[in-house]
Parts: C-alpha cells; sequence; structure tokens
C-alpha cells in the first residue's frame, strides 16, 4: 500500500526522501536516489507528499495521491514518457490528466515536479493503489513533530 506520508520533499534539495525515523529536532531520511541517510530538521521544511495538493478551479484542491493515482491509470503503471520541457506542452499534458487544474495557480515548475515525483516513485515500485482506502486521512506526524 502506497504511503505518502513517510515519503518526503525538503525545501533547497532535489528528488524525495523516505522518512526512516523521527527525532526531537527533525528526522531521519533516506534519499530516494542514492540511498544516503542524513538527519532533516524542522527548519529544512519537510514537506510530506501526503500533504501535498494542486490548485484547482472546483471548490477543493486536488491531493497528489489523486493526481499519482490519474497518471498511474493513464499509463497502466508505467513511467511517464518524455512530454517536453516547453510549459504549453507540459500544461497540455497535465491538462490530460487533471483537467480542472487552475491554469493560474499552477506552474510549470510545479508540474516538472509532479512529472520527476511521479517517476521517481514509479521506478521504486512505491505507486500501488491496489487495496487503498478512499477516504485515507494523512497521520500528520510531521505537523506534530513541528509542535514539539
Amino acid at each position: 500500500m502506497m504511503e505518502l506520508k513517510e515519503i518526503l520533499a525538503i525545501s533547497g534539495k532535489g528528488g524525495l526522501f523516505k522518512m526512516v525515523s523521527q527525532t526531537k529536532k527533525g528526522v531521519i531520511v533516506e534519499s530516494l536516489t542514492d540511498g544516503k541517510r542524513f538527519p532533516a530538521f524542522l527548519h529544512d521544511k519537510l514537506s510530506s507528499l501526503e500533504e501535498i495538493s494542486i490548485f484547482t478551479t472546483g471548490d477543493e484542491d486536488k491531493p497528489l495521491k489523486e493526481v499519482f493515482k490519474a497518471i498511474f491509470d493513464k499509463y497502466e503503471g508505467g513511467a511517464i514518457p518524455e512530454v517536453g520541457s516547453d510549459g504549453a506542452q507540459l500544461r497540455g499534458w497535465f491538462e490530460q490528466v487533471l483537467p480542472e487544474f487552475d491554469q493560474e495557480r499552477v506552474y510549470t515548475s510545479d508540474i516538472k515536479k509532479v512529472i520527476a515525483w511521479y517517476n521517481q516513485l514509479q521506478q521504486h515500485n512505491l505507486l500501488d493503489f491496489t487495496g487503498q482506502p478512499e477516504d485515507e486521512t494523512p497521520s500528520g506526524e510531521i505537523a506534530a513533530a513541528e509542535n514539539e
């Protein structure tokens, strides 16, 4: 089962990181890129992929997990092929996956991150949507750690 709450993006660091354990002042993370472990502190701006959503034109933003599921379904579990680096090409591709995304508030750089993150998770076999409950709520472990 896919646990996005354990996969982190760290501001200023490329790629994704798996949370290995928590400490009083942060977490120990492992890079999905090279497997190296290091401490990440709360001031590093940690974001659990479970907490990230995409702006839409509707009443509610779309959780990243649902965007990944739409991509997963579109490519039958495979990696995203090269969609080009041109902003118009990227936006056209993203519109196929999430037609209701907010064109003004979702930047080209955000779409590039979604593609890179999806491909990295897919490469490490971390995209398993079988048996996924529809109404799963985030655990808030990162938020709880910030309040200590």
